[in-house]
């Protein structure tokens, strides 16, 4: 196993600094994406019921962008497609809560 951590570390540091500054792009896409499951479980422990809070949309949204970036500069289709339409419905839940939102500020 640290075998393996050390050619993985080594591998890393030998790469010209552009491919660095991508990985670690992909890296940061990956952590937003993550901690939208972070937010969800905390906001739903503390309201004692399963709940999917704003804050989860939009590290949907700003994960899978980040991703799709990354995707798109390695050139793989295959994520390309699973980060691409993901935005499409990221941002119609944010389109849904605003507009419910804005009908009961107006009442």
């Amino acid at each position: 196993m640290i075998n393996y951590l050390n050619s993985i570390l080594s591998e890393f540091l030998a790469k010209p600094p552009t491919e660095k500054l991508w990985e670690a792009i992909g890296l940061c896409g990956t952590l937003m994406f993550f901690s939208r499951f972070i937010v969800q479980w905390i906001v739903s422990e503390r309201k004692k019921q399963s709940v999917i809070p704003v804050a989860f949309w939009y590290l949907s949204l700003a994960g899978s962008g980040v991703l799709l970036a990354y995707a798109l500069y390695v050139r793989k289709p295959v994520f390309i497609l699973a980060y691409a339409p993901n935005s499409l419905i990221y941002i119609r839940n944010l389109w849904m809560i605003y507009r419910r939102d804005r009908k009961g500020k107006a009442k």
